[in-house]
């Protein structure tokens, strides 16, 4: 009979607990920039103007 690896199992369970806060971590961030940075830096609208103006053929 095979002994159980407790070292594979530990880790298996450390990265679940690792990837479950890194998980939680991302939705803090995007709930807290989702309030206040979208209206200060919208995408796309900054980078189209300028490229247009830079041309000046």
């Amino acid at each position: 009979m095979a002994t159980p690896n407790y070292g594979y199992e530990k880790r298996q369970r450390e990265l679940a607990k690792k990837k479950k806060k890194e998980e939680k971590l991302k939705s803090k961030t995007e709930r807290k920039h989702g309030d206040g940075d979208e209206p200060e830096t919208p995408e796309g609208t900054d980078q189209s103007p300028a490229a247009g103006a830079s041309d000046p053929a």
